[in-house]
């Protein structure tokens, strides 16, 4: 297929393709439940922080910035980044790995993987024609949100997948774009949000190299580390650092090209969409550093293991009696395996719509 391809046919308007999907994301049921689903932090602990929404948002301004310095699809990268937390479950992680772990408890051995969540609310639960599911995406935008994370083959991925996706070969340079501008956001923002939520000091993370890079440069500006200009800055500086080095180096590997190049580097070879090897290193080192400072904070482990427990029982709940569920679920049982039908309804909740469930039907105040 062609990158601008659909599975059924579209009208043609005064959009090209990519903006096309943007839009159809972007007015999407699922879209706009994000703003209620945890990042790092539960969504009812302040307005300040995160959630998968703001974090889709700055994903894809960075995205579209990178996308446009390298002369690529600026609105295939920016929809492709709007779209690419569709499929994640309530309660952040914790939530998705619960989930995995209950359909795996219950036989289904595919389990739950968010990104491929992702794919089938495009394709197959956000339902806006009457001929077909799902949004009628490009095979560009598709194929982004299928594989914009490596490795790109995963064990139940039917053939299907690996004949018209190529599961052997690299997505888009989009798709790889927004695969850094994610990482560039999540690690920039949890630290502005670990650090205004008090659950980590500059002095925390201050080991990493990379950080204390980009510290110098905002002391020399004249700000005091521990006020929130300088927390801002420091932000700021951090995601403009990483940005230009993504730009630079990728810059030098880039193949000279004006079309979308989906199904065409062998996955066997290094993305051209990188950093260089040290700046790799250090962020590894810092996200190692998050990890034991801040994601396994007892505040937060505390808070995630409450939505644990919620998705635990709610998945019990409606195993145990499917009447618990909506009308257009229950009808789709006749069809489909229980399991899988719950985990969908399971993974479209909001955070505060998963706890009011709950409570309803345990009767808990």
């Amino acid at each position: 297929m062609q990158c601008t391809d659909r599975f059924h046919p579209a009208i043609d308007d005064f959009r090209d393709p990519f903006a096309r999907d943007r839009d159809r994301v972007i007015h999407t049921s699922s879209f706009r439940r994000l703003e209620y689903k945890t990042q790092v932090f539960i969504n009812h602990e302040g307005d300040y922080f995160r959630t998968r929404l703001t974090h889709s948002l700055e994903v894809s301004q960075i995205a579209r910035a990178v996308a446009n310095a390298l002369g690529c699809k600026e609105a295939l990268a920016e929809t492709i980044a709007l779209a690419h937390d569709l499929g994640h479950t309530p309660f952040g992680h914790v939530g998705g790995d619960t989930l995995d772990e209950c359909l795996k408890h219950s036989g289904n051995r595919n389990g739950f993987e968010h990104n491929f969540q992702s794919f089938r609310v495009v394709t197959k639960l956000e339902k806006r024609y009457a001929p077909f599911d799902g949004l009628n995406l490009t095979f560009a935008t598709l194929e982004g949100i299928l594989k914009h994370s490596y490795p790109y083959k995963k064990p139940f991925l039917t053939p299907w997948y690996d004949e018209v996706f190529g599961l052997d070969y690299h997505p888009s340079l989009e798709a790889m774009i927004v695969d850094h501008a994610d990482e560039i956001a999540y690690i920039s923002h949890d630290i502005d949000d670990g650090i205004q939520y008090g659950l980590i000091t500059f002095d925390d993370i201050f080991e990493s190299e990379l950080v204390r890079r980009i510290d110098e440069k905002v002391v020399e500006e004249g700000l005091e580390r521990g006020t929130k200009l300088h927390r801002y800055r420091f932000v700021g500086m951090l995601i403009s650092y990483l940005v230009t080095h993504l730009i630079d180096q990728s810059r030098k590997r880039l193949l000279e090209t004006d079309r979308v190049l989906c199904k065409t580097i062998p996955a066997t070879e290094p993305i051209p969409i990188r950093f260089d090897a040290t700046l790799t290193t250090e962020i590894k080192r810092l996200k190692k550093l998050l990890y034991h400072k801040l994601y396994r904070h007892e505040r937060i482990v505390s808070k995630m293991h409450a939505g644990k427990i919620c998705i635990e029982k709610l998945y019990e709940a409606f195993t145990t009696d499917t009447n618990l569920l909506p009308t257009d679920y229950r009808q789709r049982l006749e069809k489909e395996k229980k399991e899988r039908v719950i985990a969908d309804f399971i993974a479209g909740m909001s955070d505060r719509y998963a706890l009011q469930r709950y409570r309803e039907i345990y009767g808990l105040s």
